[in-house]
């Protein structure tokens, strides 16, 4: 496949969907970004690679320019090693929260808001404060109203009109409300009873944890009669929006997690959900690219073209006898560079961080056997101006079709300052499941297939939807994020642990051996920023303290 694969096509040939016949304005559009393609280089096209043409020494090396990867070089930064490297296979950092611009406007392409930060989550809150996100007044902190996600935030269209939330809540009959009240009181009773944290590394897990970590939030449900579609369809939503699969799929400890680590569960007219209704995210028109540009500016100046290289594939990494040697494929000089570090970040996903190490470690194979990850597809679509509505609740950020298996839009405009109406672009999410065949899928449909999954839910309220459709761009996702099934718990407590001696039972912070050490979302089991910006954080500081010497590689 060619790097961008530009196409046209007409919004009717597009729309058996909608049943409309008569032709509309040519849609341009295709897929983004290359690092789909070349990461498959690795076992799609076998091949031996040439010896190495150009061979570079450092200091310390980060591969990998995701969250996890920009949050290990900002820690060796702060802890004054300059002499670093981060190597990342696309063109640009950010991983799955990068951004771009689309007509001109800024867009995701992958993670779209940042939950204001727990109490555990200290190095994201810290972060928030050096970016001015964040700041103390009066005692007490203040977020900046610019990042907050203004009003309203989410809504749902069910039964031809807009409500307000996404959770069901009109109409409903007095047995879905009753069961909302149950689940509430549940999840009240969990919070009070075990301990929840993001990130996961800072809570202890309880038997109770684990015991939940053994079944499908789907049985757990069953088991206590929560059978209530509205009710199901809104957790199996949740679940598919934050790990990538539904309630039959992950543990029921994630699902639980979902709920307990944050804001809980609250019935529709409780006092709870009057103020959870006003619960804040923080959010840019390209998502979590706002935080990608501003992690990876420091790494891209003029010192040797920067210290951010991007186009490197990673081929291989082995800990030899003086330093770490990687050797990488530089696309743009089709060429095989060698690197010779005296520590390694490893911030690349589980499946690949095995592939690559040479003799990786029993528990890095034994974890990238047993993880399964979702496939996600992501496209924005360019509008001419803000489409017509159907009634009820006025236009949100978050706009969700009940019963759609899609995951809504975010409209980018959302958080602009200018009230007047406008051109904007819509980002439209979708979670495709578990398994080879949903990555399959991504890699052999053409773009034509994924636009028109993503806005056949969205004709009907939005009936113009095509008339302002100007050009429509797909961001594909293979291995976007490890899904938490039953079991990735158990597994995750029994990775190795670098204190002495084991107070508690929980999730290791660092994982690390010789000069290597491995910093990425996956080793949490789930994705989030919080999770992966503090897994690099943390990696990062060991590195700093091997290279000083204070920790023997």
């Amino acid at each position: 496949m060619k790097r961008r694969d530009w196409l046209t096509s007409t919004a009717a040939s597009a729309l058996g969907l909608a049943g409309c016949s008569r032709t509309m304005p040519v849609l341009e559009g295709g897929f983004e970004d290359a690092s789909f393609e070349r990461g498959h280089l690795l076992h799609e096209n076998p091949r031996r690679w040439p010896a190495p043409a150009v061979s570079r020494r450092v200091g310390a090396l980060v591969l990998g320019g995701g969250i996890a990867g920009l949050a290990a070089a900002r820690a060796l930064r702060q802890g004054g090693v300059d002499d670093l490297a981060v190597l990342e296979l696309a063109d640009q950092p950010g991983g799955n929260s990068r951004g771009r611009e689309l007509g001109g406007l800024a867009c995701p392409t992958g993670a779209h808001y940042l939950p204001l930060p727990g109490d555990e989550a200290r190095e994201v809150q810290a972060l928030l404060e050096e970016l001015g996100v964040r700041r103390r007044e009066a005692g007490r902190w203040v977020y900046d109203e610019h990042a907050l996600c203004h009003s309203p935030q989410e809504r749902l269209y069910q039964n031809g009109q807009w409500q307000e939330g996404l959770l069901p809540s009109q109409d409903q009959s007095p047995t879905t409300l009753a069961q909302y009240q149950l689940f509430a009181r549940l999840v009240d009773t969990e919070q009070k009873q075990n301990r929840y944290a993001i990130p996961l590394s800072r809570q202890s897990l309880s038997p109770g944890q684990l015991a939940l970590d053994a079944l499908t939030f789907g049985q757990w449900l069953n088991q206590r009669g929560l059978n209530d579609p509205a009710l199901r369809w809104f957790l199996d939503y949740c679940c598919r929006d934050d790990y990538g699969a539904g309630v039959d799929q992950v543990s029921a400890w994630a699902g639980l997690h979902y709920f307990a680590s944050r804001h809980g569960f609250q019935a529709p007219g409780s006092e709870a959900a009057a103020q959870a209704a006003e619960s804040a995210v923080l959010t840019w028109p390209e998502g979590n690219g706002w935080l990608v540009e501003r992690l990876a500016a420091p790494l891209q100046g003029s010192h040797r073209g920067g210290p951010l290289y991007t186009g490197r594939l990673v081929l291989r990494i082995e800990d030899q006898r003086q330093a770490v040697a990687v050797d990488v494929w530089d696309v743009a000089q089709q060429r095989v560079e060698r690197w010779l570090a005296a520590h390694c970040v490893v911030a690349l996903p589980v499946p690949v961080a095995a592939r690559v190490q040479a003799a990786a470690p029993d528990w890095v194979q034994a974890t990238a056997l047993r993880w399964q990850h979702a496939a996600w597809v992501v496209g924005n679509l360019q509008l001419a101006a803000p489409l017509t509505d159907r009634p009820g609740a006025a236009p949100a950020w978050d706009n969700v079709v009940y019963g759609s298996t899609g995951l809504g839009y975010v409209n980018a405009a959302h958080q602009r300052l200018d009230p007047r109406p406008g051109p904007t672009v819509l980002s439209f999410y979708s979670a495709l499941g578990l398994g080879h065949a949903a990555r399959r899928q991504l890699l052999e449909q053409p773009w034509t297939h994924w636009r028109d999954q993503l806005l056949k839910d969205y004709l009907v309220p939005h009936p113009d939807l095509l008339a302002q459709a100007q050009r429509f761009s797909i961001s594909r996702h293979g291995h976007a994020m490890a899904v938490p099934v039953p079991g990735t718990l158990a597994h995750l407590t029994r990775l190795p642990q670098r204190a002495p001696a084991r107070t508690r039972l929980g999730v290791p912070a660092v994982l690390a051996e010789g000069r290597l050490s491995w910093a990425h979302g996956d080793w949490s089991g789930y994705s989030v920023f919080e999770e992966a910006f503090t897994r690099g954080h943390e990696a990062g500081q060991h590195a700093v303290l091997q290279l000083r010497g204070r920790v023997p590689s």
